[in-house]
């Protein structure tokens, strides 16, 4: 299936970058650009940048960058094909295409395919729910039960699952899909030795489990009956699209209400997030009964930094949990801690007393985990000093997390006058432990080198430990490249892929790395100045790409990647365009398009009030492109000639022959002139 080159356009035109990673960070303005935290690492300083009006984001911390297209490839690890798809999906943009055959489907990428079938099993559990006789009558009165509208049975997209061993796998594979992808998808359960295959979920309502796109990666099913030998919940396993420590239930319903609260709310069960949901309290998200997870607290982390837990009132459990809130901590977000009345729990207390109590109750109760230790542990330690050594010494492990010096200061002065102690030893204690985390790091360094050592002086094929491993790629002397890129660049119909060819890597001279930088300036330019006229009083109609093009006509660039961009440019050149930053910025190599806006993106840029309050000018590129695109040129010219010298001397003492030496010294004299004529138009003063 391919969609025509119009259609792309399409999508990407209507697909504005800001608007598709809002859906997944909260994005501050910060002069021109937009900026967060990046998604696809930990940080605590925002250095992921967003330029609506270049389309594109660029992190500084680790390099990710792209359009939308790619965001979405990044972020929900599709090919390039899926990512267009869910862009047209979420804006609305008709695709015209054919039903999957057997052999297409099977075809498929194997993670796009495991969507498909999950978005199908959810569509058949909901099907159930409404409209068969089981479902109407065992699966809906349940929800109705738990106070569900049907607006929010639908919201959440609840199901039910059949009585029947097999209901479910008979109709995929009557519908086409493979035995293979329903097992990896977790739906099927299959026994070779025996001959048979049944449905993971039976006689269960089902709650869909969705990313933060509103994909359906897995099922949470409960059991309806008493039942001994069955597990109440029953979830879906680990596959190649749902890890559980990465996902938050509700995260999908809930992210834009977190946003614009500004605050996070943590329960615990499914039903817990559904019931506030419903009475109007949208930012809440569950961890779906497992431990809080250093990637839950990441995905929370991408639309506020702040999180309130609501725990149920039963102490063990609150004692059991209270690890993730030293993570939140280290995470340098803040956290509050919410306890409700013996018996309740956030589904039924919001039943009971209402959404506008519920908020007011969380308002009044909400503590400080300073506070809320202190409160929780102090009627047990009672008088006994070895208790209350402990609990300052947990505290004092819990503040001593924070990242930021002045909220760390803070909780020592608080912890101080709440456990009677002096605040000096508090921060005494902190930088003892902090020495020993310093201590431990250092220690499991050099543990890892130890082992790499010795992994290295193993025999050749032979491993101290197994990996994960890596997605197939290609890769036959050419740059690699994944077979889901591959794929969706061959599906979609495009411009035929150019391979950038990858040398092997050697030392690189002086020399060399200095035309590699000035190849890249020059790149630079043409991508954000190509369309520009280089001086337009004096030469007006000609535009920077014709003049570079014009004077570095014949040269050839040593870097790869920028003599391929430099051929694109004189390839577009002569059919009568010019290449501008768009065609860079979307371009479907990743690589170019990488690469590309590397060049692009601007960490810094001069406040506009230097001009308006302060009335001080400051010169921009374009005021300068002349002088600019000369300057590089020469410096170009100037590694050239000085590559060539270094071929001819090469030459000379490798050679026997007379007359061939003397030819040699002619070139070596002219090369010479060039770049004493190079150097004095550049103001050097040595000419090696």
């Amino acid at each position: 299936m391919r969609l025509d080159q119009e259609t792309i356009e399409r999508i990407k035109q209507t697909a504005q970058v800001a608007d598709v990673i809002g859906d997944y960070v909260s994005l501050k303005k910060k002069g021109a650009n937009l900026w967060a935290c990046c998604p696809f690492h930990g940080e605590k300083s925002p250095s992921f940048s967003v330029s609506p009006a270049k389309g594109i984001y660029k992190c500084f911390g680790c390099g990710k960058a792209g359009d939308s297209v790619r965001f979405i490839m990044d972020i929900e690890g599709l090919g390039y094909g899926e990512a267009l798809r869910h862009l047209a999906k979420k804006y609305n943009i008709a695709i015209q295409e054919s039903p999957l055959t057997d052999e297409q489907l099977q075809a498929q990428n194997a993670r796009e395919s495991l969507y498909i079938v999950l978005n199908f099993a959810k569509n058949y559990y909901q099907n159930n729910l409404f409209q068969h006789d089981e479902g109407q009558s065992i699966g809906y009165p349940y929800f109705k039960e738990r106070g569900f509208s049907d607006k929010t049975i639908k919201a959440f997209e609840l199901g039910y699952s059949l009585d029947i061993w097999d209901a479910f796998t008979k109709d995929a594979l009557k519908n086409g899909y493979s035995i293979d992808v329903l097992e990896k998808a977790g739906l099927t359960i299959r026994k070779p030795e025996e001959n048979k295959m049944f449905d993971r979920f039976r006689s269960r309502v089902i709650f869909p489990i969705h990313n933060v796109s509103g994909k359906t990666i897995a099922f949470g099913a409960r059991i309806l009956r008493a039942d001994k030998n069955q597990p109440k919940y029953l979830n879906s396993p680990e596959t190649e699209v749902y890890h559980k420590s990465n996902i938050l239930y509700g995260i999908y319903q809930a992210k834009n209400a977190i946003r614009s609260k500004d605050v996070c709310y943590l329960v615990e069960g499914y039903t817990d997030v559904i019931s506030l949901y419903q009475a109007g309290i949208e930012n809440v998200v569950a961890s779906s009964g497992t431990s809080l997870t250093l990637e839950q607290i990441r995905l929370i982390a991408r639309f506020t930094q702040n999180i309130t837990v609501l725990y149920d009132g039963d102490p063990a459990g609150i004692k059991a949990s209270l690890r993730g809130m030293d993570m939140i901590l280290e995470e340098g977000l803040n956290v509050k801690l919410v306890v409700f009345p013996q018996g309740e729990d956030p589904d039924s207390y919001v039943q009971k007393i209402g959404s506008d109590a519920f908020v007011q109750y969380i308002s009044d109760h909400a503590s400080d985990f300073v506070t809320f230790k202190a409160e929780l542990f102090l009627k047990e330690a009672g008088n006994d000093p070895f208790k209350r050594a402990e609990l300052i010494k947990d505290m004092v492990g819990s503040i001593s997390r924070i990242p930021d010096s002045i909220k760390r200061s803070v909780f020592f002065q608080k912890t101080a006058s709440l456990m009677q102690i002096d605040e000096g030893l508090l921060i005494t204690e902190s930088n003892k432990l902090t020495l020993e985390k310093v201590k431990q790091k250092e220690k499991d360094a050099q543990r890892d080198n130890n082992r790499q050592r010795l992994q290295n002086d193993l025999p050749s094929g032979i491993t101290l430990s197994t990996s994960t491993q890596s997605p197939s790629t290609f890769d036959d002397g050419m740059m690699s490249f994944s077979e889901e890129d591959s794929f969706g660049y061959e599906e979609f119909g495009g411009a035929p892929v150019t391979v950038l060819p990858t040398p092997e890597p050697t030392p690189l001279s002086s020399i060399v790395y200095a035309t590699t930088l000035h190849e890249q300036e020059c790149i630079r330019l043409l991508i954000n100045h190509g369309t520009r006229e280089v001086d337009p009083a004096v030469a007006p109609g000609i535009t920077l790409m014709q003049y570079v093009l014009g004077e570095i006509d014949g040269l050839q660039f040593n870097t790869p990647i920028y003599q391929e961009m430099l051929m694109l440019c004189r390839q577009k050149f002569l059919e009568g365009t010019v290449a501008d930053t768009q065609y860079f910025l979307s371009h479907p190599i990743a690589e170019i398009q990488s690469e590309s806006i590397n060049l692009v993106a601007e960490k810094h840029s001069v406040s506009e009030a230097w001009l308006s309050k302060h009335e001080i000018f400051v010169p921009t590129e374009v005021d300068k492109l002349a002088d600019m695109a000369y300057t590089n040129i020469l410096r170009l010219q100037k590694a050239h000639n000085e590559d060539l010298e270094d071929s001819y001397m090469k030459r000379l003492k490798e050679s026997k022959d007379f007359e061939e030496q003397l030819l040699i010294l002619g070139k070596l004299k002219e090369i010479k002139d060039r770049l004493i004529v190079i150097a004095k138009e550049l103001g050097t003063v040595v000419v090696r």
